[in-house]
């Protein structure tokens, strides 16, 4: 299990549950509402919202709900959220990227920094940790878009950087300002992808063991449970082996 998860990587680990669920359609929610009032809310017209909906769908969001997220934004509704970012570290030495929504920076300040102290990591200063990652393009399909050649041959031809598949699905990574046209060229060729939206990847991995392994988990548990965080980068890399013994 490679660190980049995001949080439907995280769902699927945990298992489906229904108060998970409502914690991933308020946080999808949200991103759709900020992405709406960041442009035009057409999806067609504004990237960043077409990426939201698109992570709506993956997560199972229904079109009812998406909509309404989309109509609370032209109607001036909602909060006015900002983004903020933490960077810090992990059990093991990991590097992660923590990625929030918030109406209220000292709650989440102080919400971040107990879940990351209080589960054997510590937050660090801004950029200690994100000049080990590069900002890319990343666009998500599942392994029933086709095999890895195929899948890598669409990618090369619509512009992507590189492309990383396994029996789960298909990476293809674009460099940052090519992510939507890279989409465009791809879907009629692949269909609609489960996601894509910018990211941050790693220029290098730490494999961590077990104990490392299950208390990083906790911490990323700790942080999914969080309203406004939205998503969590890391540069950790967990053997198959162990993978299979936390279940």
């Amino acid at each position: 299990m490679a660190g980049h998860s995001k949080f439907k990587n995280i769902m699927h680990r945990k298992g489906a549950q229904d108060k998970k669920r409502s914690a991933l359609f308020s946080k999808l929610s949200r991103e759709i509402t900020v992405a709406a009032k960041s442009g035009l809310p057409d999806p067609a017209m504004n990237a960043r919202l077409r990426s939201a909906v698109l992570a709506a769908r993956a997560g199972g969001m229904p079109k009812d709900n998406i909509e309404r997220s989309i109509k609370k934004a032209e109607g001036g509704e909602g909060d006015a959220y900002e983004e903020v970012r933490y960077e810090g570290f992990g059990p093991g030495g990991v590097s992660l990227i923590i990625e929030t929504l918030t109406d209220n920076r000292n709650r989440t300040a102080t919400n971040v920094r107990t879940a990351v102290s209080k589960n054997g990591g510590n937050l660090g200063a801004g950029g200690s940790v994100s000049h080990g990652f590069d900002r890319m393009g990343l666009i998500n399909y599942p392994a029933s878009a086709g095999d890895a050649d195929r899948v890598f041959e669409a990618a090369l031809e619509a512009g992507a950087e590189d492309v990383t598949s396994t029996e789960e699905g298909h990476e293809i990574w674009t460099a940052q300002d090519a992510l939507h046209e890279v989409l465009k060229a791809l879907e009629p060729v692949l269909g609609e992808p489960e996601g894509a939206k910018l990211a941050w990847r790693p220029q290098t991995m730490v494999s961590i063991g077990e104990g490392e392994a299950a208390q990083l988990f906790k911490l990323i548990d700790a942080l999914d449970d969080d309203d406004d965080v939205q998503t969590v980068w890391g540069n950790y890399e967990v053997p198959d082996e162990v993978m299979e013994k936390l279940g």
